[in-house]
């Protein structure tokens, strides 16, 4: 995990918030990084952690946080990482086709139309066994997806998707009061589809999350020594009658990733970007 990037969100491994959807966005970069930190972040604590790693396989995301000095074999072998291989579930479906009696997590690969639940379902199962039952006492339980926005380009419309994340958010953190976060890319505004559909799900996951850490590349350009920067935006609890939603805070950090961790800069403060 980074250190740095734990005291710009104010939290460590004996203080962070419950209850938390944190939505991770990334346009002209990759944020991926984000996501290898909060996994190895969150094991290290002690939480169950139910992971739907939709677009790498499990020996990617192990091989990288076995830099960050984490096991994710020996956290799913005793229990406390479920996680589910997207790709390989996807192949199996594709391969045996209709008659494939595999995971009902991937139901939707074999009728776009009926939504998520079949995944919702899955998460729901895995992540209440963390609040008894299981026999391992773990941390509150935690969501991790990457990416949700792969779902559209397999046919799920927009609006099964964010049905997903409200049903997981009530799920994980409103009742388990656990932790959620979701990845989410855009492609740049030129090459973006007719549609826009990566964007109305963004938009429409920033009306659930109560913090966004957006990636973005630098507007100057490519730089050898800072790679982007993440804007981070805390957003207002939802009032009665209440039609949008305010920022409460708004920081800007320049970031460099390492082949072990990240450096995270206030913006101006690198003598790499003018």
């Amino acid at each position: 995990m980074f250190a740095e990037l734990n005291s710009i969100l104010n939290t460590s491994p004996t203080n962070f918030k419950a209850g938390e959807f944190i939505l991770v966005s990334d346009k002209q970069t990759d944020a991926s990084f984000l996501i290898h930190h909060f996994l190895s972040f969150y094991l290290r604590v002690g939480c169950k952690v139910c992971f739907l790693g939709l677009v790498q396989s499990f020996s990617h995301y192990s091989a990288i946080s076995q830099r960050l000095g984490v096991s994710l074999a020996q956290a799913r072998e005793k229990g406390q990482l479920v996680f589910t291989e997207g790709l390989k579930e996807s192949l199996g479906v594709l391969l045996q086709g209709e008659s494939s009696k595999g995971t009902r997590a991937v139901d939707f690969l074999r009728d776009p139309s009926s939504g998520l639940q079949g995944l919702y379902d899955f998460v729901r199962d895995n992540v209440r066994l963390a609040v008894g039952g299981s026999g391992e006492e773990w941390g509150p339980p935690v969501l991790l997806v990457d990416d949700l926005s792969v779902v559209l380009s397999l046919g799920v419309s927009v609006g099964a998707a964010l049905d997903f994340s409200h049903y997981c958010r009530a799920t994980v953190c409103s009742e388990l009061q656990g932790s959620m976060v979701m990845l989410v890319r855009c492609e740049a505004e030129e090459e973006e589809s007719d549609d826009e559909r990566s964007e109305w799900l963004l938009r429409g996951l920033i009306h659930q999350c109560s913090l966004t850490l957006q990636v973005q590349g630098l507007p100057t350009g490519y730089c050898r020594d800072i790679h982007g920067q993440v804007r981070w935006i805390t957003l207002s609890v939802w009032k009665r009658g209440q039609c949008d939603r305010r920022p409460t805070q708004k920081k800007l950090f320049q970031y460099k990733v390492h082949d072990k961790g990240a450096s995270f800069f206030a913006r101006g403060t690198s003598s790499a970007v003018l």
